[in-house]
């Protein structure tokens, strides 16, 4: 049996609703029970270590601020804090997040950037300009937070973003399918060390450096599998490696 099949079948065992539990915790969790575009951003981009301390921190959080004063927001959060941001930064990144919903969806303003060449880096490009101009505050852990604009040469993977796009975008059982007119076959896959370590050890993936360029050359790969739908596989793939399963799977 072929990686291809052997990864089909691996996208579609996944492709579950109980996938995501208690016993398999991740920010997905979270990102159901309020099925928000905005809720779904902080849930994306506040993913990062420990899968269970991310969700424990989330579901800490009331989302109901987002149409709170900005006084009211930071009063509630001031004993709110996440590794690389403090109570401070937790705080303008609601604040952020309560101007962009008074002014716009986060869908629209992807588009605008997103449909000149069907690019989800010139959308992502457009968003984060975009929040990053409604606020004026700037710190270390917000920029971890925020990330800055990409472009091609990055050393980020925009993993968070990007997988915060496949929530978006795809429909399925583990997506959550909220935006429109967005192309799932644009998407880029969401990269972390589990998917780059595994992709490399399956021979999907050559470069050695962990960057948007290895980013851009998985998606590739990918598409020659699925070339409507490349990043169907990015679960199963971090799944394999979150669980270290390489035994069924021979390199490419």
């Amino acid at each position: 049996m072929n990686l291809k099949t052997l990864l089909d079948e691996e996208a579609l065992k996944r492709d579950s609703f109980d996938e995501i539990n208690e016993d398999k915790p991740d920010p997905m969790i979270v990102a159901r029970e309020y099925n928000d575009e905005v809720i779904a951003l902080i849930c994306a981009l506040f993913s990062y270590g420990n899968a269970k301390q991310i969700v424990k921190f989330l579901s800490s959080l009331d989302f109901d601020l987002l149409r709170e004063s900005d006084k009211e927001i930071k009063k509630a959060l001031a004993n709110h804090y996440y590794r690389f941001q403090n109570s401070d930064d937790v705080s303008e990144f609601f604040i952020t997040l309560k101007r962009v919903k008074e002014e716009s969806g986060l869908n629209d303003i992807f588009l605008q950037g997103y449909q000149k060449e069907n690019s989800v880096l010139d959308g992502l490009k457009t968003l984060i300009s975009k929040l990053w101009s409604l606020n004026g505050y700037n710190s270390q852990g917000y920029k971890f937070l925020l990330g800055s604009a990409p472009y091609t040469k990055s050393s980020s993977t925009y993993k968070r973003w990007n997988m915060y796009l496949r929530w978006m975008v795809r429909d399925d059982e583990i997506d959550l399918g909220l935006w429109h007119g967005v192309d799932k076959c644009d998407l880029l896959i969401p990269l972390d060390t589990h998917t780059f370590k595994v992709s490399q050890k399956l021979g999907l993936l050559k470069r050695k450096t962990y960057d948007l360029k290895a980013v851009i050359e998985l998606t590739k790969k990918l598409k020659t599998f699925d070339a409507d739908d490349p990043i169907r596989y990015d679960f199963a793939l971090y799944r394999i490696g979150q669980e270290r399963d390489l035994s069924r799977f021979k390199p490419f």
